[in-house]
């Protein structure tokens, strides 16, 4: 007798969809940002798997905002040129020559790749930069902190033409999620000055999140999340918490500046930032559609009882 008992395979997709059902209502109409980087760029079936995600996001509801980084491909760039470098305390010191190359490989040839694979899993995409419409606004790094080596575009860049956030005028944003569009923002800035600046992609996506008040901050890395000193995996996280685990030195290096841009978002206005492992196939949607969930989530300090 024949056996018409559906799929294990295809219930179990069912009872995925069904678990997703909750987390497909609460954020529907929300804005996600999505900081990309890290290995995930690299990889040809990871980035297939950010553009779907991407794509799926839009589709249900949800209107993700993508700002990359590329400073590793910026140094690539550097070297097939033949242009040659000094480093001061282990940053690179450059003229504005450098600053054109960078400018050139984040807001053309990267961003663009970015908005052509979305293109091919179905969405729409248009790339511009912190300069479209006056969208982030900047000033050189060492007007109110100096250059920080564990930063990306830090190491990568030159120091005369590093930049951070001080405005973001989300109006360009808006026009583009309105028209049913994926924005993908290239790390770069115009100063009161008129140069331009390049701005760590962690530093310029959390500015973002931050003025769309977004329901939550992705932040792509090459690692599982924060863990503590057994190696385990840090799920949840506030400021106060993050204070304590860099005084006892629990984090560290590179973790140090991505978890305040965290805080920074988080006490901006976002609901909630995460960092997770971009080299996870669908990191983002396990993270957001599953119980379980994946990677670090850093959310506002829990207010005291009156």
């Amino acid at each position: 007798m024949t056996d018409h008992s559906p799929d294990p395979a295809l219930l179990a997709k069912a009872e995925t969809l069904t678990e997703a059902l909750p987390y497909l209502q609460r954020y529907a109409g929300s804005t996600f940002v999505v900081k990309y980087g890290g290995h995930a760029m690299g990889d040809p079936e990871r980035q297939r798997d950010f553009a779907e995600d991407m794509v799926l996001l839009k589709a249900v509801g949800i209107n993700p905002v993508v700002v990359h980084g590329g400073g590793p491909q910026i140094g690539g760039m550097l070297k097939r040129l033949g242009v040659e470098s000094r480093f001061v305390n282990g940053l690179r010191v450059t003229d504005k020559e450098t600053a054109d190359i960078a400018e050139m490989v984040l807001a053309g040839s990267i961003n663009k790749e970015i908005v052509g694979w979305i293109g091919q899993a179905g969405g729409r995409a248009v790339g511009i930069s912190g300069k479209d419409a006056g969208l982030v606004r900047a000033e050189k790094v060492g007007g109110r902190r100096a250059a920080d080596p564990d930063r990306g575009i830090e190491r990568h860049v030159d120091l005369g033409f590093v930049g951070e956030p001080v405005s973001v005028d989300r109006a360009i944003i808006d026009t583009l999620t309105a028209a049913g569009v994926i924005p993908v923002i290239a790390p770069i800035a115009i100063g009161e000055d008129g140069a331009t600046y390049n701005i760590n992609a962690d530093t310029m996506a959390g500015a973002i999140a931050g003025a769309l008040g977004a329901a939550r901050f992705f932040l792509l890395t090459d690692v599982a999340g924060v863990m503590d000193k057994a190696g385990e995996l840090l799920t949840d996280l506030d400021p106060d918490a993050v204070a304590a685990l860099r005084e006892d030195g629990t984090i560290s290096g590179g973790m140090i500046p991505k978890l305040e841009t965290c805080v920074a978002a988080v006490e901006a206005g976002v609901d909630a930032a995460v960092i997770i492992d971009g080299r996870v196939p669908h990191a983002i949607l396990l993270e957001i559609f599953t119980r379980r969930g994946a990677g670090t989530l850093v959310r506002r300090s829990r207010t005291p009882a009156a």
